[in-house]
């Protein structure tokens, strides 16, 4: 009894972070249309589901995760991200796992980090993300660190079935590992040589050998491995249900690779500032920590540092990078910034008020930095009102400096860092959550967000409800009439479309006249058949090469930046309109 005592408090934080977490991710999350990425997966698992054998991409755990919850309840865009989401929830409890490593205080903050971090909360939003196979790997560790080889294999079979980003988390893991391995091979050399005695070098030599107790064939590898090779096995055919998904994640490292040759469009930049326009708490903690760290020989912060440069630098140097490939760093980056602010969470009792007035002073500055940033973005660049604004922006942050500089002479300099820093942290951990929030994409349905994958889908719940309204006006059921997709390669219009019959053409039967048409945008049809056609926004992406440095002040505080419209037309034909006699239009 007193055993459980003393260890149920310790579940309890993290299973109300689990809850916050979950309850973030899975608010309307079917609410956003998949885009064509997202559509491509739930298709395929949609056809798993309904008995027949797609060739499963190279992502079969969430394909045939997905299909089990099809085929009881349904494709939904609710379902078709549900794995994602419960991954990026539970992935929240690896700190636990790792609390004896780097403390308990450290490891509940990263928790929370974890649960709210932007870039997770996106991805965790989104069908076919990387997050699975950041969950699944950082389970199989954690429970591979705590002896528990059974459930390690069970993660790292699920870790494998769970795509390309895997092997760019595997590579970032073992050069940090590598580079961490040579530095403590090069500090011993360096301690023999200063005359360390006999037993310090064999106990740093059994140390070494311990850490690389993995490469031993051991019981608890042998299983590991058997267990990792039966979830393979069952997993990725789903119970022998779909062998296909046997085959298909062989081919996860194949895809990875060809990203080496294969450049993607998208920018190192981007990436850049993707990070700072959405992790400026972390980035700042952690940069903090990092010196902190190299200063005092911090075993931890050093690892992490490491682990956090090889991961930031492969994602900005592979060729078919997007901005979803820098969840990798969002772990270590989190780490050393939880692990740096948990080293300031003690004030000293006699200098609390001092500080709370300092943290306050600090709070109220920013936020009114923050608001005359956001009128800023509203004023046309250059004129005489930004130029005001501009100089009142600086004249807030010199402020700042100046009132924490008099801290520092007038009552401490310790009091003056710890204001400082909290107000920072209190001021940029509202920005980070409403940045969470933002990523969810309710916030403005109609923003720009950088994790999301681009381009967005416009109008597709309308375009639905077009076809059922004129299938049900000529038929009876909102089901009943066939679409024709002509010309328009875009799995998102087949998955909205997905309970209609859907016939894929390149070009229309000149003496065909099929009742409902989509097309690219056009003048007309050239059938026989007379037609009625609406237009619809259907693919938008953002005009990179149109943005000017003011769109992007606009974009930080509103997520607004000029956009092109992909339009598609919806053609119908004249006589399944009940008023069938009046005019054709066209748009």
């Amino acid at each position: 009894m007193s055993t459980q005592r003393s260890s149920f408090p310790g579940y309890v934080p993290y299973l109300l972070i689990f809850g916050l977490a979950l309850a973030l991710r899975l608010t309307q999350l079917g609410a956003p249309p998949l885009t064509d990425p997202e559509s491509d997966w739930a298709l395929q698992a949609l056809q798993v589901a309904q008995g027949a054998k797609p060739l499963v991409g190279s992502q079969p755990a969430h394909v045939l995760l997905t299909s089990l919850l099809f085929f009881i309840f349904g494709g939904t865009n609710f379902l078709a991200r549900l794995w994602p989401a419960l991954a990026g929830s539970i992935l929240v409890f690896v700190p636990y796992s790792f609390r004896e490593r780097i403390k308990p205080r450290p490891a509940l903050i990263l928790a929370f980090a974890l649960a709210f971090d932007p870039g997770l909360v996106a991805l965790s939003r989104q069908a076919g993300s990387p997050i699975l196979a950041v969950t699944f790997t950082m389970l199989a560790w954690a429970t591979w660190q705590s002896k528990r080889s059974k459930l390690a294999g069970v993660f790292g079979g699920l870790a494998l079935l769970s795509g390309p980003s895997l092997w760019a988390g595997l590579l970032g893991l073992g050069l940090a590992w590598a580079i961490g391995r040579a530095m403590d091979d090069e500090r011993l050399a360096l301690n023999k040589a200063k005359g360390q005695t006999m037993e310090e070098g064999q106990k740093d030599n059994e140390k070494q050998q311990t850490s690389g107790h993995w490469l031993l064939i051991t019981d608890h590898v042998k299983t590991a491995i058997i267990y990792c090779l039966g979830t393979l096995l069952l997993g990725g055919t789903l119970f022998f249900f779909s062998p296909n998904g046997l085959s298909a994640w062989l081919s996860a490292l194949p895809v990875y690779l060809r990203g080496w040759g294969t450049p993607s469009g998208v920018p190192a930049g981007r990436l850049l500032l993707t990070l700072l326009a959405y992790e400026p708490l972390a980035i700042i903690l952690a940069l903090i920590g990092v010196v902190r760290g190299w200063w005092q020989g911090s075993r931890h912060a050093m690892r992490l540092s490491l682990w956090l440069l090889t991961t930031l630098l492969l994602a900005l140097f592979y060729p078919g990078r997007q901005v979803a490939d820098l969840v990798w760093m969002l772990l270590p980056l989190w780490a050393l910034a939880s692990l740096e602010l948990a080293c300031h969470l003690d004030i000293q009792a006699d200098e609390r008020i001092e500080t709370a007035c300092v943290i306050a002073l600090t709070v109220i500055i920013l936020i009114f930095a923050w608001l005359d940033l956001a009128a800023l973005s509203g004023m046309p660049l250059p004129s005489a009102q930004a130029t005001t604004r501009f100089w009142l922006l600086g004249g807030a942050l010199l402020l700042l400096l100046m009132s924490l500089l008099f801290v520092a002479l007038g009552w401490s300099a310790r009091i003056a860092k710890s204001g400082a820093l909290w107000g920072t942290v209190i001021a940029l951990g509202v920005y980070t959550l409403g940045a969470a929030w933002g990523a969810t994409g309710l916030r403005t349905p109609s923003g720009v967000e950088l994790w999301s994958p681009s381009p967005g889908i416009a109008q597709a719940d309308l375009l639905l409800q077009t076809v059922d309204d004129l299938s049900d006006w000529s038929k009876g059921h909102i089901n009943a009439q066939p679409v024709t997709i002509a010309g328009v390669d875009s799995p998102a219009l087949r998955w909205v479309l997905r309970h209609h019959t859907v016939e894929l053409a390149d070009v229309l039967d000149p003496a065909a006249t099929p009742p409902l048409v989509i097309t690219a945008q056009t003048d007309s049809l050239g059938l026989p058949a007379a037609y009625r056609g609406q237009d619809f926004a259907w693919r938008q992406t953002p005009s990179w090469t149109l943005i000017q440095p003011a769109n992007w002040l606009s974009w930080l505080t509103l997520r607004q930046l000029p956009q092109d419209s992909e339009n598609i037309i919806l053609w119908a034909r004249e006589d399944l309109f009940p008023n069938e006699g009046q005019t054709n239009t066209t748009p």
